[in-house]
């Protein structure tokens, strides 16, 4: 007969798979501080000895990481997504921007479309506050707040679409972006005019997911995108054209 016997889980084995699942479901992000030993067993309702045991499962397998006299921290996985190589490589040619760019087009418009379809009504609200937080920030004319604030509102969407995969996959492409390996976003704020359009791209984002018109949602990431795309076609013509006009002007003076 195909049973086996029932054993007990120890307590330990209880406290792994649940910072298993918050590491999973993107609720503990990297680089997160658990909180310290005595506070997380008293959370988690087990002893001291069973918290440490789990602690020390996980870290065995690089999900955690202790740091003397700081305390411990979801692992900094992200950095396993693409080989030092490989991230050297793509800072150092132009196409893997367009490439980025399009990769991006296409699976943001899938987490909109899925965010405005199984998002929860809690999922919206951060959504909707971020984008508020964008409106204030635009304001203040502070290419930085907005830089910030334009990946978070972005990655607020990618959580709603509610499929770890992708989570875990798109975070590992904004976490390159962060250190600017494909491009400066601050770059996009610093004109004005820019700043107006792309506040309204977000707002027809933002209007698509909070209707729940997974249509609308899809079509206004991809027109974002699409917008983003022209704007550094524009920023590298520009810069070429710069160039060139610099040798001229160094030729003309010498002659």
């Amino acid at each position: 007969m195909p049973f086996l016997k029932v054993t007990p889980e120890k307590l330990s084995s209880s406290v792994v798979r649940q910072i298993e699942q918050l590491i999973l479901r993107g609720i503990l992000r990297p680089g997160e501080r658990l909180p310290a030993e005595r506070e997380l067993s008293d959370r988690l309702g087990v002893s001291r000895p069973s918290l440490r045991d789990a602690i020390a499962e996980l870290s065995d397998r690089g999900l955690l990481t202790s740091r003397a006299g700081s305390g411990v921290f979801v692992a900094e996985v992200l950095g396993s997504a693409f080989s030092p190589a490989l991230t050297q490589l793509f800072a150092s040619h132009e196409e893997a921007v367009f490439d980025y760019l399009a990769f991006r087009r296409d699976m943001e418009g899938l987490t909109a479309d899925r965010a405005a379809r199984f998002g929860s009504d809690t999922d919206l609200k951060v959504i909707d506050t971020i984008f508020r937080k964008m409106e204030a920030a635009h304001l203040k004319r502070d290419p930085t707040d907005e830089a910030e604030l334009d990946a978070q509102f972005h990655m607020a969407i990618i959580e709603a679409s509610h499929n770890v995969i992708m989570l875990h996959m798109m975070r590992s492409m904004f976490e390159l972006l962060r250190q600017g390996v494909f491009y400066n976003r601050q770059m996009l704020f610093k004109n004005r005019a820019t700043r107006d359009q792309l506040l309204e791209q977000h707002r027809a984002m933002n209007t698509g997911v909070q209707s729940r018109d997974p249509a609308a949602a899809r079509a206004a990431v991809e027109a974002h995108l699409n917008y983003v795309e022209q704007s550094f076609h524009d920023i590298l013509r520009a810069e070429r054209n710069e160039a060139v006009a610099r040798q001229r002007f160094e030729h003309e003076k010498d002659r």
